[in-house]
């Protein structure tokens, strides 16, 4: 009986959860593969068309561009924000003097609205007169093309996402604190050094938050892109160099009037999601336990 009355009270407090998870994304979910599936301009009525929208997706020059794009922005900043967001938590786990100020610092960009963020980060990629290619080429080292050539302009729009960490920091830092201290000064008796106390006892102790928080920047990875290639570059430079799918779902949607069309490029970016999130899920599970030997 007191069982029961657990789960009870367990299924009550996860209502409000369920109710937001149904209406917030399940909902929207089934509506979008609903409309992949008509010809939907928004003005007229919707006609039925079946899988036409995708067989048009799979000859579509653009949409292969900006998966493209996609998978290459995911395969570069995931790993160099999951890298600065633990460098950053190692960093500034303990407490010394002015360590609030650097904590603070290091998640204000995460907390900057977009439109902002993309803004300030305009003048700063601006290749003739901005801060960065200034300061470059006040220590001697070559200067870049940023916003002006493909290359450079891809390379710019992963800078900036490496600022916005501030979440996975956090995450990183708070897992870190929780590591019991007497295991680092275990350690230190048996002579570890820091790169064995580190792969030997930091990195599998962190490791299960380290793995939620490459799941989940792979999932943000695919969305990060909209405001700075619609706000900096219009997915440019030619030919379609920082036309993500976010964009292309954009432009289509809302430019073209092609709701159906986009609505299937968003279940195609959802399963291209789902299935790198699976095949990291299973890596991981798979080599597991080379963090504990």
């Amino acid at each position: 009986m007191k069982l029961d009355t657990e789960r009870r009270g367990l299924l009550v407090m996860l209502l409000p959860y369920l109710f937001g998870i149904g209406a917030l994304v399940l909902l929207p979910a089934v509506f979008t593969l609903g409309m992949s599936l008509y010809e939907y301009d928004l003005i007229r009525p919707g006609d039925f068309i079946g899988l036409a929208n995708f067989r048009e997706l799979a000859g579509d020059e653009v949409f292969w561009i900006s998966l493209i794009n996609s998978l290459g922005f995911v395969l570069a900043a995931v790993p160099l924000r999951l890298l600065g967001a633990l460098g950053l938590g190692l960093l500034l786990h303990r407490r010394f003097r002015g360590v609030g100020a650097y904590r603070t610092a290091s998640y204000l960009p995460s907390v900057v609205p977009d439109m902002a963020y993309v803004l300030l980060w305009l003048w700063i990629l601006n290749p003739l007169y901005g801060p960065l290619n200034l300061a470059l080429d006040a220590l001697g080292l070559p200067t870049f093309g940023w916003l002006a050539t493909p290359n450079a302009t891809r390379a710019g729009i992963v800078i900036m996402s490496l600022f916005t960490i501030g979440e996975g920091f956090l995450v990183a830092m708070a897992t870190r604190q929780e590591i019991p201290g007497q295991l680092y000064e275990l350690s230190a008796i048996e002579g570890a050094g820091p790169w064995h106390v580190f792969r030997k006892v930091t990195l599998p102790l962190m490791a299960p938050t380290l793995v939620l928080l490459l799941l989940r920047d792979t999932i943000f990875s695919f969305q990060v892109t909209f405001v700075p290639t619609l706000v900096m570059t219009e997915g440019g430079p030619a030919p379609y160099a920082t036309t993500y799918l976010p964009l292309f779902i954009y432009r289509n949607a809302f430019e073209f009037l092609r709701y159906g069309y986009a609505a299937a490029a968003t279940v195609i970016m959802f399963l291209v999601t789902f299935v790198i999130v699976e095949i990291q899920s299973r890596v991981i599970r798979r080599w597991r336990h080379a963090f504990i030997v």
